[in-house]
């Protein structure tokens, strides 16, 4: 069976324990098994606090699971090979921000293989989505948090992946930059890619998930 056939996320059992002060544990997530399947948009919803992150950062090999197990696309999550077809989001996205959005799309592209004439073709098609484009000469240290939080999915977007990992995707952006990623995934949806994403806004869930 092809890798892109099989099941985007497949979680079975998941429980992580983190060693607290003075030796005690704290138990991040305890037996947790979900399934995201092909096409599908699928919300990650709970307050502060829940396991949300933690569960991301397993399903990203980030973070190595106590007991039971993560799989993308019928691979160990810790396979490197099996976040080739991943796009990731984190919680609080970090970038060199001497860089502009330009050079940083770029570093990316580099790290995932891509050509360059491919990468300054979807750097500009990501760029122009995310509404990023005449910011996008300017260092990244003087964007907004919403910029930055868009440069972020922007760059999730850049090697066109089969799956998206967004852990609070929508976190300081405004009104009308909420609608726009809202109108993103459904977009993804639409052409066949899955999005699996964090939040604990109840509204954001009833908007676009299946």
């Amino acid at each position: 069976m092809k890798e892109l056939e099989m099941t985007p996320i497949v979680v079975e059992q998941l429980t992580k324990v983190f060693r607290g002060k003075k030796g005690t544990q704290v138990e991040a997530l305890k037996n947790l098994t979900l399934t995201v399947n092909q096409a599908e948009i699928v919300g990650f919803l709970g307050p502060n606090g829940a396991g949300k992150s933690t569960t991301i950062k397993t399903l990203m090999g980030q973070i190595r699971p106590s007991s039971g197990s993560a799989k993308l696309f019928g691979k160990d999550a810790n396979d490197s090979y099996a976040r080739q077809n991943v796009g990731y989001l984190p919680e609080n996205p970090a970038f060199y921000n001497f860089l502009t959005a330009w050079e940083y799309l770029d570093l990316v592209g580099c790290a995932y293989g891509m050509a360059k004439g491919d990468i300054r073709r979807e750097s500009e098609r990501v760029l122009t989505l995310l509404e990023l484009s005449s910011a996008a000469n300017r260092p990244i240290k003087g964007f907004s948090k919403g910029m930055v939080q868009r440069l972020g999915l922007a760059q999730t977007l850049l090697h066109d992946p089969e799956l998206f990992i967004l852990d609070e995707p929508m976190s300081g952006l405004d009104p009308v930059g909420r609608a726009l990623v809202k109108k993103l995934m459904l977009s993804l949806k639409k052409n066949g890619k899955t999005v699996f994403f964090s939040t604990h806004v109840i509204a954001d869930v009833e908007a676009v998930c299946d």
